[in-house]
């Protein structure tokens, strides 16, 4: 390899992205910056490809008529290199938009010193945890490119349709004095001279924004210590938290299947080119998305000779074990046991042992969780006691409650396993950017 120095940017700015590049352009001079995906050598000819956030670009340098010091610098270009191109575009049929930039000066940025450990451009890689050591390198890959691509297209096309519905979206705190659902799945940390914690969700807060704006949403991180190796748990996520006051699970159902509709439709308007290059097929959803009762299931399940009984959980593994119309794609489980649902989920008043609750499945996968919520004080903390909590841990808010609070209702969405759904992605993790688990807390 020839010894580059690296150049500064100095003046040069890019005046075209690779989607600008097409032979309109013809015999125009441009400047194109972006990093080597590889480079091909065909004696006479030099083929770099060079990609940007975009896509990518091809540089072809034919060496008869090239200076001498523009060939040395291509001749020492590899792999992962940030460059600078000026050149004039010329049609080429082959190439990505039909055409190519031949080059008239190049400058290296960033010199790439080492080879990646695994393939750029296949589809195939190495495991995981190889990839995850240098993510940054890991996300260059196109397939990790389209799904992050179709990922932005659903944070945007959720906070889209929660605005034309009326939403305001809000910022809770993370940093908290209690837990928020119970129980154990909790990071504590040392907040000044006294213990705090991550917030496992919004839930409280965004209940309590009800009183003063109705409807709230809330796109941000949530940390559960889930002490769980699978490919569908994450210790910090994305969650997708919806609130609506003067409303019951019935209307929050409502309201999310037809955000579900919304993303979807968006992605085919948008993503057209990145569902291609996965190979995936967006779920085909229809309204009503289809319901079906815990009990229901839960008999379902006792039929195909699963040893389960009603108010234990509907474990992923069970459930892949009947067969239910819509199991290929998303359908609703409504109307779960209290007793396994947090202290806020309001009971059915003619039948307390069931409550007003739905989980949102695709397959077998659980996308959302939402419910009824409880808006009378004394049931609030009679739920908190039966579950084990310490009702003055609660305090701030509960004290709320003498002041009004509308009757609310809400779920929350787990961005990645919606992901995991909508781009066929085998594992959450890549469905986030730098995962966070049991095993994991770098890069």
């Amino acid at each position: 390899m020839t010894d580059l120095l690296e150049d500064d940017l100095g003046t040069w700015r890019r005046t075209h992205y690779s989607t600008n590049i097409d032979p309109s352009l013809r015999d125009q001079e441009v400047i194109v910056m972006g990093w080597v995906s590889s480079v091909r050598d065909h004696g006479n000819i030099t083929f770099i490809a060079l990609n940007d956030r975009f896509g990518h670009i091809q540089i072809a340098l034919k060496k008869k008529n090239c200076p001498k010091d523009l060939l040395n610098k291509i001749e020492g270009v590899r792999e992962h290199t940030s460059i600078a191109v000026k050149g004039k575009v010329k049609y080429e049929m082959k190439a990505p938009n039909s055409a190519e930039i031949i080059p008239l000066e190049l400058k290296i940025l960033s010199i790439a010193k080492k080879s990646s450990p695994f393939p750029i451009q296949s589809r195939q890689s190495v495991g995981i945890d190889t990839r995850l050591d240098l993510r940054a390198v890991d996300l260059r890959r196109p397939l990790l490119q389209s799904i992050f691509n179709i990922r932005y297209t659903v944070l945007n096309s959720c906070r889209d349709f929660l605005k034309e519905e009326g939403f305001l979206e809000v910022n809770t705190p993370k940093i908290i004095a209690t837990a928020t659902e119970g129980g154990a799945t909790l990071f504590p940390i040392f907040y000044y001279n006294r213990e705090a914690f991550m917030a496992q969700s919004p839930q409280l807060y965004k209940e309590q924004l009800t009183m003063a704006f109705e409807n709230v949403f809330e796109i941000a991180p949530i940390f559960r210590a889930e002490p769980s190796r699978t490919n569908r748990h994450l210790s910090e996520a994305i969650s997708i938290d919806v609130e609506k006051a003067f409303a019951d699970y019935s209307d929050v159902t409502i309201l999310l299947e037809k955000m579900i509709v919304y993303i979807i439709n968006k992605i085919k308007e948008n993503n057209k080119f990145h569902l291609n290059y996965l190979g995936a097929t967006l779920p085909e959803v229809t309204m009503p998305i289809p319901r079906y009762q815990y009990s229901e299931l839960v008999e379902m399940l006792q039929n195909a000779g699963e040893s389960i009984e009603w108010g234990d959980d509907l474990a992923f593994q069970k459930l892949q074990k009947i067969q239910i119309k819509n199991m290929d794609s998303f359908y609703f489980i409504v109307d779960w046991p209290s007793a396994i649902k947090p202290f806020y989920v309001k009971p059915n008043p003619k039948q307390p042992r069931v409550c007003e609750s739905f989980d949102l499945m695709f397959k077998s996968l659980e996308i959302s969780s939402g419910s009824t919520r409880i808006k009378n004080k004394d049931e609030l903390m009679d739920r908190m006691k039966q579950q084990g909590l310490k009702v003055e841990a609660f305090d701030s808010h509960l004290r709320i409650f003498d002041y009004g609070i509308p009757p609310h209702a809400g779920f929350g969405v787990g961005l990645e396993r919606l992901m995991m759904s909508l781009c066929n992605v085998d594992n959450i993790r890549d469905a986030t950017l730098y995962p966070r688990d049991i095993d994991r807390l770098t890069p």
